[in-house]
């Protein structure tokens, strides 16, 4: 019984890491374009989610979509600001 319950136990892991290698997660704030290694780049946008793709014959390429803040350098409002404080230190208003 126990060569039988291995060999099912084998089969088992092997068929569940071949499906876990064929499952792309695609995270919050990224989409994906497939390469196929034969007709090159997908026209088609994988969004959120989890996709099914051949591990061997399909190759996920990611992109990061998420907003991100910036600084941008201002010199007028540098300059404001330095009129305001020679305003306040010489008591003028």
């Amino acid at each position: 019984e126990f060569s039988v319950l291995g060999r099912i136990g084998i089969g088992l892991a092997i068929v569940g890491g071949v499906i876990n290698s064929m499952l792309c997660n695609v995270d919050g704030g990224h989409r994906n374009v497939i390469f196929d290694r034969f007709q090159g780049v997908k026209l088609d946008v994988i969004e959120e989610g989890t996709h099914f793709m051949i591990s061997w014959f399909h190759r996920p390429i990611i992109f990061d979509i998420r907003t991100r803040p910036q600084s941008v350098p201002s010199t007028t409002e540098i300059k404001g600001i330095k009129a305001r404080r020679k305003q306040s230190t010489s008591g003028e208003r």
